[in-house]
């Protein structure tokens, strides 16, 4: 039989660097946790992910223990390792910071697949074409 669920916290931490300091302590100190406990836990499931934002949906229960779901990183902070950006563009209709190809967008929308609500390779594609339009980056499609 499961535990109870006393509340449900989602963060997203980069990989491999919790720490008990804001936001971790801010977000999950005041349900009571072991800080300290949860920090390790995570840092280990990201060895491999070092650097990149990871969401985490964190479940803490009555007893004051916890269990944690890593996702994949956002569609924003993969677009921006593939193409090797600082940051998205602060006018994207204006000012373009970078062009994405067909494969590159296919590559990102597979990986990104179990996190988002398409049943499709090709839908997929289309939400990851969205926020890289928003960011200013171009679709660079003919080939």
């Amino acid at each position: 039989m499961s535990k109870p669920v006393k509340a449900l916290v989602k963060m997203q931490i980069i990989g491999g660097k919790a720490t008990p300091a804001p936001p971790v302590g801010t977000a999950l100190g005041p349900h009571g946790i072991k800080l300290q406990e949860f920090c390790i836990k995570f840092n280990d499931a990201t060895r491999d992910q070092q650097g990149e934002v990871i969401p985490v949906e964190v479940s803490i229960f009555e007893d004051r223990t916890f269990d944690f779901i890593l996702k994949v990183s956002p569609v924003s902070a993969l677009i921006k390792k593939e193409l090797g950006l600082p940051k998205g563009s602060s006018e994207p209709n204006k000012t373009k910071v970078g062009k994405l190809t067909k494969e590159q967008c296919q590559r990102i929308a597979e990986k990104k697949m179990v996190d988002l609500n398409a049943f499709e390779l090709e839908a997929a594609m289309k939400i990851v074409e969205g926020t890289a339009r928003s960011m200013g980056v171009e679709l660079d499609y003919q080939a």
